[in-house]
């Protein structure tokens, strides 16, 4: 009974906080991301020691300054991503095209003229919340979006109401396989990012990823793989605070034509590539290496 009575209280003071997000406009948004940003660096200093770990133990070769400059900025990256996450209760249609705007979405057209589905895979890279709005206004497929549910039930509807608001479906991951397969009859893009610690070690696709072996998760290449689907990647860019334009590219058409770990390997080195040019808006405080490779690939 308290567990139920904590969860709406919970949900209450979430819908108030949505409420005064709603009324702001996106100017003063940034006042207060910038606030929320010292707090999280500075105050609360939130898994700086994961952060400086991730940084460290990457080839990035940053300086002790540049290093510095790229947490700093990253904190205000991820306090942009969240009070990003919360307008999106609020935003419109004509909001979401003017501010996450897909560039070539005729790269996803000329597939689903041939009435093909296909999977587009990004990492946790720019604002990926707002994926699940822009996906079902600038195509016209069937849009799928995974998602981990949240524990707190009632903030967990609400999180899908808005991420479903323009067409888009939510299905949890643990529903990937049945999900893919219960939606075989017509075209469908179905959003994966690809870039969190595997969960089975045995099952993940090892790879050197910015110096480090890495484990990726294998659902991605296992399901275009099983069904043919082509890959596009979505790579998500800040022209500056507020603004995203998506640039995607296609990994391979014929899922089925390639090597057993290619595509993986294809994914990783264009995430990479991203995160070079953008350090400091990739997820660092995400514990990514906390899974380690089999004993045979450590010797």
């Amino acid at each position: 009974m308290f567990q139920t009575i904590n969860r709406y209280i919970g949900a209450s003071l979430f819908l108030f906080l949505l409420g005064f997000i709603a009324i702001i406009p996106f100017p003063v948004l940034y006042g207060i991301s910038n606030f929320f940003s010292w707090l999280l660096g500075s105050v609360f200093k939130y898994r700086r020691k994961v952060i400086e770990d991730n940084l460290k133990k990457s080839d990035l070769s940053l300086s002790d300054d540049e290093r510095e400059q790229t947490i700093n900025a990253y904190y205000r990256n991820l306090s942009d991503i969240i009070l990003e996450g919360l307008k999106s209760f609020s935003m419109s249609r004509k909001t979401v095209i003017k501010r996450h705007k897909v560039l070539n979405p005729e790269v996803l057209n000329q597939f689903h003229e041939q009435g093909k589905s296909v999977i587009v895979v990004t990492g946790h890279i720019g604002n990926w919340e707002w994926g699940s709005l822009s996906a079902g206004i600038f195509t016209n497929y069937n849009v799928v979006a995974f998602y981990s549910p949240m524990r707190n039930k009632p903030i967990d509807k609400m999180m899908r109401w808005s991420r479903s608001r323009f067409g888009t479906i939510l299905s949890p991951t643990k529903r990937t396989t049945n999900t893919f397969a219960e939606n075989k009859s017509k075209p469908t893009l179905y959003l994966m990012a690809a870039d969190q610690s595997p969960s089975k070690v045995k099952t993940a696709h090892w790879i050197n990823f910015l110096g480090r072996t890495t484990g990726f998760l294998h659902g991605p290449e296992k399901h275009a793989r099983n069904n043919n689907y082509p890959v596009v990647f979505a790579d998500i860019e800040r022209k500056k605070r507020g603004y995203y334009e998506l640039n995607l590219s296609v990994l391979t058409e014929k899922p089925q034509e390639t090597d057993h770990g290619e595509i993986t390997r294809q994914y990783a080195t264009v995430l990479e590539n991203y995160i070079r040019k953008h350090p400091d808006n990739w997820l660092w405080s995400h514990r990514r290496w906390k899974r380690k490779p089999p004993q045979q690939l450590q010797s």
